[in-house]
């Protein structure tokens, strides 16, 4: 089947080249002709959308976004001239499920379906698959199935949930989950290393990963963490989001749903930000005024 993937970066790349290595003619275009240069000779590149046709000729268009969640509506502005009644766009990114909803019945009215596909296996994808989350209209997730067994993880990562919004729902919620294991991974390795035991932690990591009950990817990942980085001093201690986490705890909120393991993973990220914080400065200053307990100074 032809697909135009849109988004050229790291997971957009690898799903071309997953897909071309399983018999499919993925193309792909990125407004940043650098993204392009960089897979020129490994896939059939278009240089402007108004390609696309050429691309697909008389076939029904089955185009698959991977761009940031913010530039989504931008890109479908300029695709959508090129669409036609019953072709498939797929938003792959970490959208907000709502605006996924949106688009939906944006697009529907055109007589073109849209599906929200949370995705999950970041550059490792590529070589062993996806995990794949669909929202949408089932009749467009019939059509597409065979490509999304293709590019899932051994043809079994990927399912249709529901309609339109359930696909992005689910990998907020998968994000939010992810935010709380990582943060109780960094807990529980800072303990042991601030133990009396000098533990070599990718070690720790590799032993917790052989047949233990906390084994995981998640925990794979400390280990190479530690082999790649060493004890870590060569780090930043600051640790980005990109609003799934967020969004996470907004719909908990409003659906009074307690989810204070994820909530306090999430503040943790924003306390990684801070440095000299506002708050601990004033901690310092009350513990000195009720018990002259001792301040350090920033000029000492």
């Amino acid at each position: 089947m032809k697909c135009l993937v849109i988004g050229l970066g790291r997971m957009g790349g690898g799903m071309i080249r997953r897909l071309n290595s399983k018999g499919h003619c993925a193309a792909g275009y990125d407004k940043d002709p650098k993204a392009r240069d960089l897979l020129k000779g490994m896939a059939h590149i278009l240089e402007d959308l108004s390609q696309l046709e050429d691309f697909f000729g008389t076939q029904r268009k089955f185009v698959w976004l991977m761009v940031p969640h913010e530039v989504v509506d931008q890109v479908l502005d300029e695709l959508t001239p090129f669409l036609s009644k019953g072709d498939v766009v797929v938003d792959g990114g970490n959208s907000y499920y709502r605006d996924s909803q949106i688009r939906h019945r944006r697009l529907k009215e055109r007589g073109v379906y849209f599906l929200d596909v949370g995705v999950s296996g970041g550059i490792y994808g590529e070589q062993v698959g996806y995990c794949l989350m669909v929202g949408g209209d089932r009749e467009a997730f019939e059509f597409i199935e065979e490509t999304l067994k293709d590019l899932s993880y051994e043809g079994r990562g990927y399912a249709y949930l529901g309609v339109s919004g359930a696909g992005h729902f689910a990998k907020m919620v998968h994000n939010g989950i992810e935010y709380a294991i990582m943060q109780a991974i960094g807990e529980g390795f800072e303990l042991l290393k601030e133990s009396e035991f000098g533990y070599d932690l990718s070690q720790v990591a590799r032993i917790y990963n052989a047949g233990s009950v906390i084994r995981s990817w998640l925990m794979e990942l400390t280990q190479k963490v530690f082999e790649e980085f060493g004890d870590l001093e060569g780090l930043k201690a600051y640790v980005e989001d990109t609003g799934e986490g967020r969004w996470t705890l907004l719909e908990a909120i409003q659906r009074g749903v307690p989810v204070p393991t994820i909530g306090d993973a999430l503040f943790m990220r924003f306390r990684s930000r801070q440095e000299n914080s506002f708050r601990d400065r004033l901690l310092a200053g009350l513990r000195y005024q009720f018990g002259r307990h001792q301040i350090r100074r920033k000029d000492e």
